[in-house]
């Protein structure tokens, strides 16, 4: 006799349990495209930059846009809520880690100050960046239009989970497709991880997704509520939804993997995936051009009713272009992301993005437990 069952668990999948398979044919990494378009915006390369407070200041958000890539910055973060943010930062990078979510709680009480919002966009724009902008969907109304009346080019409507359907006791909450029309800019709107949700946000007319409940390096919200879904799958599942809504209607909108990433293995993964982008916070705050003074933490790490992140060391690791570009001086992955993906376009034969989507991954045991008993055992990985 079966054994009834409340309700099916279905099996999902992280970075660490899948491995790309290479390609019949192999190209040149040089000859390989890693464009990611928005709207009207093309990007070099498909990174993009957390709306972190300890990686991005106007200056991250020139230097990553002049290396090809975008950053985003928090308009509810420190570079609005305080005149000399720089001051704010130093406290939180000496204070002992006990401390360190009470005194980010605190700091993070005082109010937005909406001045500031043109302040740091003018400033963005003035140092030849590309300015993109995040908010959650509680402030969107009040300091999106700001930003965008300042010379903002794309919005970000960011939250930990974000649906087209939100109920609410206001008698008219955020209407993403308005906001569309009244802004005029490409939107972003995110996290999301399942089909349902990603396609009904789509539906809405947003020109990106982001993908991700749960994985980053920072984020506590799996270990705090419970909720979220590994990368792999959730990336999956949106890239469907993407193909679904691309079927229905012709348009096409990217889904952007944030969160989980820690080496170019990941990043590549997630591309393959389905992915046409990636989100990387953690793995960029280590960077000279970073203001965390070599901490990250993450918008939800301050809340003050229920903390859902926490401060962490990343360490300084040198320029940014290093970073992404190397040359790498380690072996484990975290330098020169943007040639990680070459080199894999290049084993797989894909000349695009969508190409890399398009080819095969297989479950796999954990890297290191196949054949990586030496550097296991030297520590070495």
């Amino acid at each position: 006799m079966e054994r009834p069952q409340f309700k099916p668990l279905r099996r999902a999948f992280g970075f660490d349990e899948v491995s790309i398979v290479p390609g019949d044919v192999t190209i040149n990494p040089e000859q390989a495209c890693t464009e990611l378009t928005i709207g009207h915006h093309t990007l070099e390369i498909p990174v993009i930059a957390a709306a972190l407070d300890a990686l991005v200041s106007p200056r991250t958000a020139a230097a990553m846009t002049k290396l090809g890539g975008m950053a985003v910055m928090n308009l509810e973060g420190l570079q609005t809520r305080y005149e000399r943010p720089d001051e704010v930062l130093e406290q939180i990078a000496t204070v002992p880690q006990h401390e360190a979510t009470a005194l980010l709680q605190r700091i993070y009480a005082a109010p937005i100050q909406e001045r500031y919002v043109g302040d740091r966009v003018r400033e963005t724009k003035q140092l030849g960046g590309l300015c993109a902008v995040s908010v959650t969907p509680a402030n969107t109304k009040r300091l999106a239009p700001l930003a965008v009346e300042a010379g903002a080019d794309i919005v970000v409507v960011q939250s930990t989970v974000t649906t087209a359907r939100h109920v609410s006791k206001s008698p008219r909450g955020l209407i993403i497709s308005e906001l569309i029309d009244q802004i005029n800019v490409p939107v972003i709107v995110g996290n999301a991880v399942s089909f349902s949700s990603a396609l009904e946000l789509m539906e809405t007319g947003i020109h990106g997704l982001l993908v991700g409940v749960g994985p980053g390096a920072i984020c506590t919200t799996r270990e705090v509520i419970g909720v979220g879904v590994p990368q792999v799958t959730a990336t999956l599942d949106c890239a469907a939804a993407r193909q679904e809504h691309y079927r229905r209607t012709g348009r096409y909108v990217p889904i952007i993997t944030d969160g989980g990433i820690r080496t170019g293995g990941d990043l590549c993964k997630a591309i393959a995936s389905g992915a046409d982008g990636v989100m990387l916070g953690s793995q960029l705050a280590g960077a000279d051009e970073a203001p965390g003074r070599g901490y990250s933490w993450g918008m939800a790490s301050p809340h003050m009713d229920l903390p859902r992140g926490t401060r962490i060391k990343v360490g300084e690791r040198g320029p940014l272009k290093k970073i992404l570009y190397g040359p790498a001086t380690v072996s484990d992955g975290t330098e020169n992301y943007v040639g990680a993906l070459r080199t894999c376009m290049g084993y797989c034969g894909a000349f695009t993005i969508r190409d890399l989507q398009r080819c095969e991954l297989v479950v796999a045991p954990a890297i290191r437990t196949e054949g990586k008993y030496l550097q296991l055992t030297q520590d070495l990985n």
